[in-house]
C-alpha cells in the first residue's frame, strides 16, 4: 500500500485553509495546515510534505519568501502559489523560483483536483521506478557486485568460468572499483569456498616486515622475535591468500613470492627448511604493472606467472548505466541501517549523480550516498542532501599518468572524452526518464526537476527533439 501523499496548505485566511483541506482529504492527501509564513519557516525542517499550496500575501512573512524556503530545504516538494491579486510579473517570479503553479483566487478546483492529480501520479510513477529499480539491484546481484552493464556482465562470465580452475590471478582496477569483491568472487565461486579466505594489504605492511607477514620467522630470527610466527601463507594452507594492492611490494620480497609460487614452498625468515603449502593465490593492484615492470619496479617474471588470468574492473564512469542499480542498493542498505524509511533519490538528484566524475569510483558512490543517508529526513534523497558532498567529487582530478589537467585556456583531448561521456550519461538518462512517461513532455519536465522550456533545450542538444 502505498502512503497517502502530503499537502502542506498555508493561508492566513481561516475559511480558504478549511475548504482546501477538505477537498484535499478527498482527493487522497494528508493535509498539514499552518496560518502564516513565519510559523511555516520555523517548523519547515519538520514539515515532510509532497506538495505545498502557498498563500501570496500574509503578514510579516509574503508567500515568496516561503516559496524560496521550501525550494531550499526540500527541493523534491511541489508548491503552488495562491493569490487573489493576480499578476503575471509575480506569476512569472513565482515560476522562476521554482512554483509548480500559480492559481488565482477563488480558486478553479476542477484546475486544481487535476493539479493534485498529477502530484500523485508523478509521486506513484516514482516510487514504483525506485522500487523497480531495487528489484533490479537485488536480481543483478552477483556475490555482493552490482552491474548490468556489458563490461560487467562480460566480468561476471569470466569469473565463472576461470574460478573452477585458476589457481593464480591478477585483478586490476582503479582504486575503490571493487577488486576485492571480484576475488571473494573467484573464491566463492570455486572449489575452496568452504575453506580460509585471507587477506593482506601490501600498503599497510612495513616494508621490513614483508618477509615475514608472508612466510613467517623463527623465534631469534631478528631482533624482537622473541616467538616462532607461522605467515599468511602457512595460515592459508588449503585455502586462498588475497594479496591486495601486490605493487606495493618489494622488489627482495617479489623474489621469493616467485619462488614460492613456483615450488609451492615457503622458508620461515631464519629458518632454511621449506614447507610445503597448498594456496590458491588472487592478487590486485590499482598500478599499471607492465609499466612498472617497464621501470624496473617490479619483477617481469612475477607478473607474467601472475597474469597467468587477468580480470580488470571498469572504472564506474565507463559504467554510468550502472549508478542507478548501486544507488538504490547503497540507499536499501544504509536506511536499514540508520532505521529510516528512505525511498531513493529524486530525479534531480540521480541527475547530480550521473554526472558526477566518480574519480574514487564505486567506493566513493557509497560513501556519499552513505553520507546522504545520515542527513536525510524525508523519503528522498534530493540534491539539498548531496550539496555538500557533490562540490569535492566534481573536482576535476589529475589527468593520466598523474599529470595536470589541461589549463582553462581551451579544451584539451581529456576533456572533450570527458564531456562527451556526461553528455552520453544525460542523454541516457533523459531517454530512460521519457520512456517511461511515455513520451510525455510534461511529465518528464517533472521529474527530471525541469521547466518544461528547459527540457525542450536540453532535448534540442543532445539530439533527442
Amino acid at each position: 500500500m502505498i502512503d497517502r501523499p502530503t499537502l502542506l496548505i498555508v493561508d492566513d485566511e481561516p475559511n480558504i485553509v478549511e475548504s482546501l483541506e477538505r477537498f484535499a482529504n478527498k482527493q487522497g492527501f494528508d493535509v498539514i495546515a499552518r496560518g502564516d509564513g513565519r510559523t511555516t519557516l520555523s517548523e519547515l525542517h519538520a514539515l515532510k510534505a509532497d506538495v505545498a499550496m502557498v498563500d501570496l500575501k500574509m503578514p510579516e512573512v509574503g508567500g515568496l519568501d516561503v516559496l524560496r524556503a521550501i525550494r531550499l530545504a526540500d527541493p523534491s516538494c511541489q508548491v503552488i502559489l495562491m493569490t487573489g491579486y493576480a499578476g503575471i510579473d509575480t506569476a512569472i517570479e513565482a515560476i522562476k523560483l521554482g512554483a509548480m503553479d500559480y492559481m488565482s483566487k477563488p480558486l478553479d478546483f476542477d484546475r486544481l483536483r487535476q493539479l493534485l492529480s498529477g502530484v500523485r501520479a508523478d509521486l506513484e510513477r516514482q516510487r514504483v521506478l525506485l522500487s523497480s529499480e531495487r528489484e533490479v539491484a537485488k536480481q543483478l546481484e552477483f556475490h555482493r557486485l552490482i552491474g548490468r552493464s556489458p563490461a560487467m556482465q562480460e566480468l561476471f562470465g569470466l569469473i565463472c568460468r576461470f574460478a573452477p580452475h585458476v589457481r593464480t590471478a591478477l585483478i586490476t582496477g582503479e582504486t575503490g572499483t571493487g577488486k576485492e569483491l571480484v576475488a571473494r568472487a573467484l573464491y566463492e565461486t570455486g572449489p575452496r569456498a568452504s575453506r580460509k579466505f585471507l587477506t593482506i594489504n601490501c600498503s599497510a605492511v612495513v616494508d621490513t616486515l614483508f618477509e615475514t607477514e608472508l612466510f613467517g620467522h623463527t623465534r631469534g630470527a631478528f631482533t624482537g622475535a622473541t616467538e616462532t610466527k607461522p605467515g599468511m601463507f602457512e595460515r592459508a594452507d588449503g585455502g586462498t591468500l588475497f594479496l591486495d594492492e601486490i605493487g606495493e611490494l618489494p622488489t627482495p620480497v617479489q623474489a621469493k613470492l616467485l619462488r614460492t609460487i613456483e615450488t609451492g614452498e615457503v622458508q620461515r625468515v631464519g629458518n632454511l627448511d621449506a614447507r610445503r603449502v597448498d594456496v590458491r593465490l588472487i592478487a590486485a593492484t590499482n598500478r599499471d604493472l607492465p609499466r612498472e615492470v617497464a621501470a624496473g619496479r617490479f619483477r617481469s617474471d612475477l607478473y607474467y606467472r601472475l597474469n597467468l588470468v587477468e580480470l580488470s574492473v571498469p572504472p564506474l564512469r565507463e559504467r554510468r548505466e550502472d549508478i542507478p542499480y548501486l544507488t538504490a542498493a547503497f540507499v536499501r542498505e544504509f536506511s536499514c541501517q540508520f532505521g529510516k524509511s528512505i525511498i531513493g533519490l529524486t530525479p534531480t538528484g540521480e541527475r547530480e549523480l550521473m554526472m558526477a566524475p566518480w574519480t574514487g569510483n564505486v567506493r566513493e558512490l557509497r560513501n556519499v550516498i552513505e553520507r546522504a543517508c545520515m542527513i536525510c529526513e524525508g523519503k528522498f534523497l534530493s540534491e539539498r542532501e548531496l550539496a555538500s558532498l557533490l562540490p569535492a567529487i566534481r573536482q576535476p582530478g589529475p589527468g593520466v599518468g598523474g599529470q595536470a589537467p589541461t589549463p582553462a585556456t581551451g579544451l584539451g583531448s581529456r576533456d572533450l572524452s570527458e564531456r562527451h561521456l556526461l553528455m552520453s550519461a544525460e542523454r541516457d538518462h533523459i531517454t530512460r526518464v521519457l520512456q517511461e512517461t511515455g513520451g510525455n513532455k510534461k511529465a518528464t519536465a517533472r521529474l527530471l526537476g525541469l521547466s518544461r522550456r528547459a527540457l525542450y533545450r536540453r532535448l534540442d542538444r543532445l539530439g533527442l527533439r
